[in-house]
């Protein structure tokens, strides 16, 4: 007899802006199947990362809640030791597993540099050193010489990461699918991370001459941080001209076709083996990529929409109106665990230290009366440049930026949707500043944030203990 509870398949892709995906309509990147998968569910088109750097934000996606809460602030490989989810603490795989579904895991890890994923609720675990070992076996002559700024990949569209993965990931649904049991599979891919190396077809697929500038490519960077300027020179990009990025951003899109065309593998095994009509499929990134935006590489040290948006698809058959576009602020990693268990009926489960909210009342269209959120937070704690905080809070029409060592940022998205001028400074938005302070500390401090906990930064966001970029310049500490 089939099994009624549904079954949940994860898939993520690592460095995935929101802007880049076929059904957005925003660039002209090719995601057919990703455009097929949104037009049978519910696409978000403002969900948000936590933190948008990629191990903090995947262990806050297994224990749901933000990665500062215990002790996640930036990779493993960053400038200083930093703590991990320890396999001991909750996670809803492990909820999952518990109450009998067979819980797989494939791909990209960032956990626990220690433990594997079987440590935290799952049966089985294929993880990225299995294919560096399998590709450095068959290709042993393949070297790259373009570092982070990517090249053509001469392995084969076959045995490229993106579908040597796919390919297993598809012989395993099969085998969970046969078992009868529920299931649930995680697939996790590393592209389009950089460096983008696109194998063939897909190496060639975009001209670099077609490729549009991002909106917030023109930016002088006056009045802002130093660190975003110190970024250029430390990537060696700072004299970089639109025909040095648009190779880089052909790549990548021939590297986002690419993986689409490994996730429509898998989405073709689960129709085939008629899994598809009983299982939740949740495609997602954990954050995105500067790709040349504000003439930067990577995603750190900047909180733009270029890196803390990212795309969110849920194809489920409780979705009320199948190619909807939910445009509600949603955080994709925090409100996919609640989400869970309220799906699949184990909402008892719930551990109280959720910081997410199911998404149930969305995905089955309840009209609600109120707005689901009216601002998102995300933050950022530092990487292998040195350590450097930052807390955001986005509201429709402000973004509003705290760096505690350096100059506050402020945005106004509906005329600024690049996020090119920091208005910070300017006296007419004194009042809508002292508010998102306000709005952020009370937030950041609900969500048990301790970089709010001491009374000097209180001061910073309560009492308007912050230099502005005029009274920096002519080192006033008045107004």
């Amino acid at each position: 007899m089939p099994n009624q509870r549904p079954n949940v398949l994860l898939i993520t892709a690592d460095q995935l802006r929101y802007d880049c995906v076929g059904y957005s309509g925003m660039h002209p990147v090719r995601t057919p199947n990703l455009d097929r998968l949104a037009a049978g569910g519910a696409a978000f088109s403002h969900a948000y990362s936590v933190l948008p750097v990629c191990c903090p934000a995947r262990q806050s996606l297994l224990h749901g809640s933000r990665p500062e809460t215990f002790g996640a602030l930036w990779n493993f490989s960053g400038a200083l030791p930093v703590a991990a989810l320890p396999p001991d603490a909750y996670t809803w795989a492990r909820t999952l597993a518990e109450n009998g579904y067979s819980c797989a895991y494939l791909g990209k890890w960032g956990v626990n540099p220690d433990y594997d994923a079987t440590a935290y609720g799952y049966h089985s675990y294929l993880g990225e050193a299995e294919y560096d070992g399998y590709a450095k076996k068959k290709y042993p002559d393949v070297h790259f010489t373009n570092g982070y700024f990517g090249e053509s990949n001469p392995i084969p569209l076959e045995d490229a990461k993106t579908h040597w993965f796919a390919d297993r990931a598809a012989a395993e649904l099969e085998r969970l699918q046969s078992s009868g049991e529920p299931w649930h599979m995680a697939l996790h891919f590393s592209e389009p991370h950089l460096p983008c190396r696109p194998s063939a077809p897909y190496d060639d697929m975009y001209d670099p001459a077609d490729m549009p500038e991002w909106e917030g490519f023109r930016d002088t960077l006056a009045g802002k941080p130093y660190i975003q300027r110190q970024q250029q020179l430390s990537w060696g990009v700072e004299h970089f001209t639109w025909d040095d990025w648009a190779p880089i951003v052909a790549r990548y899109y021939g590297l986002i076709s690419q993986l689409d065309d490994a996730i429509g593998k898998v989405l073709d095994v689960l129709e085939r083996t008629g899994a598809a009509e009983n299982t939740i499929v949740i495609f997602t990134a954990d954050h995105g990529d500067m790709c040349g935006s504000h003439g930067m590489m990577d995603k750190h040290y900047i909180l733009y929409d270029d890196v803390v948006r990212v795309p969110l698809i849920i194809r489920w058959s409780g979705v009320r109106h199948p190619g909807q576009t939910c445009d509600d602020f949603v955080y994709n990693f925090l409100d996919l665990p609640p989400t869970f268990l309220s799906i699949l009926g184990l909402e008892l489960c719930n551990p109280g230290h959720l910081q997410g909210k199911s998404l149930l009342p969305l995905l089955a269209g309840e009209g609600l009366t109120e707005p689901w959120r009216d601002a998102v937070v995300s933050t950022y704690n530092g990487q292998q440049f040195g350590l450097y905080t930052q807390r955001m809070i986005r509201t429709r029409q402000w973004k509003y930026i705290w760096n505690p060592t350096d100059i506050d940022e402020l945005y106004q998205l509906q005329s600024d949707p690049g996020e090119l001028n920091n208005v910070v400074s300017e006296a007419e938005h004194a009042s809508i500043l002292q508010e998102l302070r306000a709005r952020l500390y009370h937030q950041l401090k609900a969500d048990g944030d301790a970089l709010v906990s001491n009374q000097w930064m209180q001061r910073q966001l309560l009492g308007g203990a912050k230099l502005n970029d005029i009274q920096r310049t002519t080192g006033s500490l008045k107004g």
